[in-house]
């Protein structure tokens, strides 16, 4: 029979997975109140980050924490723990939503505010089913930061803009716009009521199909990931594999950067066997995966890749499309090189944004830096607190256009368009894969595409509606390339 000192067999530790560039940490981690008769236990934290909000009025929305929590059992592989709504306490001045799932929590504000949030003595059921007193369970729990997306109408492209392969109305110009009203199934052809898109290089898509009443519009609400995933995010996930795991998700082998040296800023390192990988720059978006690896993180921490319409909704919003707006909502950008300091800290910085114009990492500014900036520096180093300087989305979500590209579920290819929305289970194969039905192919990346641009590309490149690579197929990663995750509301 189980017995209540269950807990006190248990050794557990936080490893937080997100950015610090709002300091988020889950801190004093305790299993109280063992339910024997039902199988299962609180796991109590306190979760604390820095910048939050929630808002009711303009973009109505918030951020909060995607919480989830791993155990292993007598020193084996890492599991997944399933958690319930029910018995679940938040903690006062939150909202704790656990997904249907069990995957995990999403934790924010239950009223409006900004700034710092400390959230204590959070308590989320875990249904640890047959686990036996005898065993030893070590426990991680994971917090990153997301951005809630609030259900509703938007548009798509249709600018006055150049923006290549961009999205209008079918039936009408190019400059029309496109408005998602609903998930409902919707038609890729040039005719009235349809989604179409200019072809104006091969790499656009092949401008046909129907897009599935599954296939996740937009429409509905969602949550996006605040920042591009970092690499203390990518080492909480990969450090938890077994070898051969490992292994098959190197970074620094051959088939990504080849190196255990920092190469165009991205600094993992990996001795192989046993050994944990390291990094120097934890607050810096990972660059060089493969679909394999983005597919594999996304299954293992719960959530899903997002699509290429839910990218321009996270970018605009309800607003309609500015000609060649970027991720702020207008065209204007900066045009002076960067200059950089505490390079690699979460104190990392520009000493020189411009002011009264968009700030973002691409080739213009980014001339003498040669990778990807921190997760969060604009907003850090924004002279003005405002939408432009710190290079924000409507909603609040940051280096949507520059720094890395944006791995988005493409609508130009059949592979895309077979995606369902499903989420990750928060398991991986044995030899480290993803295993969800319908998302892009892990082997050729095939139902990807780009969307945002990146530190290597012209300006052209990372605005709202341009889809010169939305539908490029790419098999490997490489120094332009990242992705953030997103989750279907619960």
């Amino acid at each position: 029979m189980k017995k209540f000192t269950l807990f006190l067999m248990l050794i557990f530790f936080a490893f937080s997975t997100s950015t610090k560039a709002n300091n988020i940490q889950v801190n004093n981690i305790s299993l109280e109140n063992l339910n024997e008769a039902s199988n299962w236990v609180h796991v109590e934290f306190d979760l604390f980050w820095e910048n939050s909000w929630r808002i009711s009025s303009g973009p109505s929305n918030w951020d909060a924490a995607w919480v989830f929590i791993k155990y292993r059992v007598n020193n084996g592989s890492w599991l997944h723990g399933i958690v319930s709504q029910a018995n679940s306490v938040a903690a006062p001045g939150s909202t704790l939503d656990v997904t249907i799932d069990g995957m995990g929590a999403f934790i924010y504000r239950s009223a409006d505010g900004s700034g710092s949030v400390n959230f204590q003595n959070t308590q989320l059921r875990w249904n640890i089913g047959s686990l036996d007193t005898d065993d030893i369970i070590d426990i991680q729990v994971f917090a990153i930061e997301m951005v809630y997306v609030p259900e509703g109408s938007f548009y798509l492209g249709g600018t006055t803009g150049n923006e290549s392969n961009k999205f209008y109305s079918g039936g009408f110009a190019t400059t029309s716009s496109y408005q998602v009203t609903s998930e409902n199934a919707i038609t890729i052809a040039n005719t009235a009521g349809s989604l179409y898109y200019t072809g104006d290089n091969i790499n656009g898509g092949d401008q046909a199909g129907t897009l599935g009443a599954s296939w996740p519009k937009g429409y509905n609400d969602f949550y996006c990931m605040k920042y591009e995933v970092s690499e203390a995010q990518w080492l909480g996930f990969f450090n938890s594999l077994t070898e051969i795991q490992k292994t098959n998700r190197d970074v620094t082998d051959a088939s990504h950067k080849n190196s255990d040296s920092e190469i165009d800023r991205n600094t993992i390192s990996w001795t192989g066997g046993s050994a944990s990988a390291t990094t120097s720059a934890p607050d810096r978006p990972i660059s060089y995966l493969s679909p394999a690896d983005i597919n594999a993180y996304m299954d293992w921490v719960g959530m899903r890749p997002m699509t290429e319409l839910e990218y321009e909704k996270a970018c605009r919003g309800p607003v309609l499309p500015k000609s060649g707006e970027f991720a702020w909502g207008s065209a204007n950008i900066g045009s002076n090189a960067y200059n950089l300091v505490n390079s690699g800290f979460s104190s990392e910085r520009i000493t020189n944004p411009e002011t009264n114009t968009g700030n973002a990492s691409y080739a213009t500014t980014n001339v003498t830096i040669d990778g990807p900036l921190r997760n969060g520096i604009f907003a850090a180093s924004a002279i003005n607190n405002n939408r432009e300087e710190t290079g924000g989305t409507y909603y609040g979500i940051m280096e949507m256009s520059g720094n890395l590209y944006e791995r988005c579920v493409t609508v130009g290819t059949s592979q895309g368009r077979s995606f369902t929305g499903i989420h990750g289970n928060g398991i991986i194969s044995s030899t480290g894969n993803g295993t969800v039905a319908n998302w892009p192919n892990n082997s050729t990346g095939d139902g990807y595409g780009f969307r945002g641009g990146s530190w290597l590309n012209s300006s052209n490149f990372i605005r709202v509606s341009d889809r010169f690579d939305g539908a490029t197929v790419i098999a490997i990663g490489n120094n332009r390339l990242g992705f953030r995750a997103v989750r279907t509301a619960p």
